[in-house]
């Protein structure tokens, strides 16, 4: 099981629990059983109104997630969130290259604390 914590300078921290081994459930997914307002406009991971920053809790950098899908890539690569050569590193070393993400799009792995930053409006 996983601890998520959900922030946004609008709305108070709010702490839930993912399921461990899902591999079906995203933070958005996540996000919307527990009614915390995460803008998104597709949830295909098309649009990229649902961008994420996501961090550990511990703040140590670690795997958060599983890799970027084609869909991530294209979206983070045109809004300027991640470079080419982050992309191509990430296919090395099968991590996701920075704490930007799609939520839409990001599964939540087992085992691992995140602190997910939303945009609040």
């Amino acid at each position: 099981m996983s601890l998520v914590t959900f922030t946004s300078t609008l709305h108070k921290d709010k702490t839930v629990y993912a399921v461990a081994g899902s591999h079906t459930q995203t933070i958005l997914s996540l996000a919307k059983e527990h009614h915390i307002p995460i803008d998104f406009g597709c949830g295909e991971g098309d649009c990229g109104t649902c961008l994420v920053k996501v961090s550990s809790l511990d703040g140590k950098r670690r795997p958060m997630g599983g890799p970027l899908n084609a869909r991530e890539v294209a979206v983070l690569k045109e809004m300027g969130r991640v470079s080419q050569a982050e992309i191509d590193q990430m296919y090395v070393d099968d991590i996701p290259p920075n704490h930007w993400r799609l939520a839409c799009q990001m599964i939540v792995r087992g085992g691992e604390d995140l602190l997910v930053e939303y945009p609040s409006k």
